[in-house]
């Protein structure tokens, strides 16, 4: 049998492939098994953000390999001791739990809440409110968690404490703050899977003011918007404030499973003893691999993220087919007037080029690297695949 007809034997079929088998890429392009290559505008939905066989990257995986693979939790290593700091020190952030993807760090998020909020305002304190149309993982709590009812309905009943309310509606979360006690708001200042749909600045400006002068906690779920990906190093810094609870994960590793949870100076010291922990959480290796993608994105690589996210929006605003361009840095969304992403994206791939969606949109998150002229010819690629017939 071939790896198709393997994959249909032994794999759950949670995942609807597309026909295609890679197997290899450098940098940007990734090659299937008849040799053609691809430009990749998804960077495996937003975690090989320097690409493929980065070569700093690559030794900084094979330098720790040499060292240690695992020790677990029980004794200390310096990868993970390294990036804490390096984190803690480029956000202000006193303290990181490491987890495994960006599900566990959105868990470890709301378990700090949640113990936040029973210690500090009483046991029956515990509801965390979620944006409608956010995504926060696929764990039964984070599903829970998640704004988008589709995703509840085979899986119920789901972890209780959770509601959601309209994006922009100010007076929908102080009128239920009212009737419910209110641990916590999780949010995300652009939401991905939702759409690449970005909450306005004055609206994450209320959360913020709303959430201090109530003694709330506010999170912020970059998995997807973190490390570099919105041309800062996290997208809260667009808006000028600083939440108390950050989750993120994908990009972080570079390729490799790692998320982490920063607990600002207000939370730092929820977590005693035994009140939490990971098996693979701070793994040497994985954690080699995001202190290289931490020290590569120095403000000059972020501005280049910028730079470059012009290039592709320069083109796609000027394309007549295009009824939407959403987002920000390099996660962009774009909504085609006359088909449907998804005959867009099957378009692309005929003609070499890997893109995503997010609901009725083509969704890109190129590698951060991505050389101006792959993104330009991807995107004339992306242009003419949004055009009518």
């Amino acid at each position: 049998m071939n790896i198709t007809e393997l994959d249909s034997k032994y794999i759950a079929k949670t995942y609807n492939r597309f026909p295609l088998e890679f197997v290899k890429g450098k940098g940007s392009v990734l090659t299937d098994t008849d040799g053609k290559d691809y430009i990749d505008m998804g960077s495996g939905i937003g975690v090989n953000i320097f690409g493929i066989g980065d070569d700093g990257w690559k030794n900084a995986v094979l330098e720790q390999l040499d060292k240690l693979q695992h020790t677990s939790n029980l004794y200390y290593t310096e990868p993970c001791v390294m990036l804490a700091e390096k984190l803690c020190q480029k956000t202000g952030f006193k303290k990181v739990f490491f987890s495994n993807s960006g599900a566990e760090a959105n868990e470890c998020a709301i378990k700090v809440a949640r113990k936040y909020a029973a210690e500090n305002k009483g046991e029956d304190c515990y509801t965390i409110v979620t944006i409608k149309n956010s995504f926060h993982g696929r764990t039964l709590t984070t599903l829970a968690a998640s704004g988008q009812e589709h995703y509840h309905e085979l899986y119920k009943p789901l972890t209780d404490g959770f509601v959601s309310v309209e994006a922009e509606n100010k007076d929908e979360l102080i009128n239920l703050s009212k009737t419910t006690k209110i641990a916590a708001v999780l949010a995300e200042c652009i939401q991905g899977e939702g759409g690449v749909i970005s909450l306005s600045k004055e609206y994450l400006k209320f959360l913020r003011e709303w959430t201090e002068k109530n003694d709330v906690l506010l999170i912020i779920d970059e998995v997807q918007t973190g490390n570099g990906r919105t041309g800062k190093l996290y997208s809260y810094m667009n808006y000028g404030f600083t939440p108390d609870i950050v989750s993120t994960a994908k990009g972080l590793g570079g390729g490799l499973p790692i998320g982490a949870t920063l607990l600002s100076e207000k939370v730092k010291d929820v977590f005693g003893f035994g009140d939490h922990g990971s098996t693979f959480g701070g793994n040497p290796i994985s954690c080699a691999a995001a202190n290289y993608v931490i020290d590569k994105l120095d403000d000059n690589f972020l501005k280049n993220v910028s730079e470059k996210a012009k290039i592709l929006t320069d083109v796609f605003k000027s394309c007549e087919d295009i009824a939407e361009i959403s987002g920000m840095g390099l996660m962009i969304g774009l909504k085609p007037k006359s088909k449907t992403a998804g005959e867009v994206v099957n378009e692309c791939i005929k003609n070499g080029v890997l893109c995503l969606t997010a609901k009725d949109k083509v969704r890109l998150l190129p590698p951060l690297n991505t050389p101006n002229e792959l993104l330009k010819k991807a995107a004339e690629i992306i242009v003419n695949a949004c055009k009518g017939e």
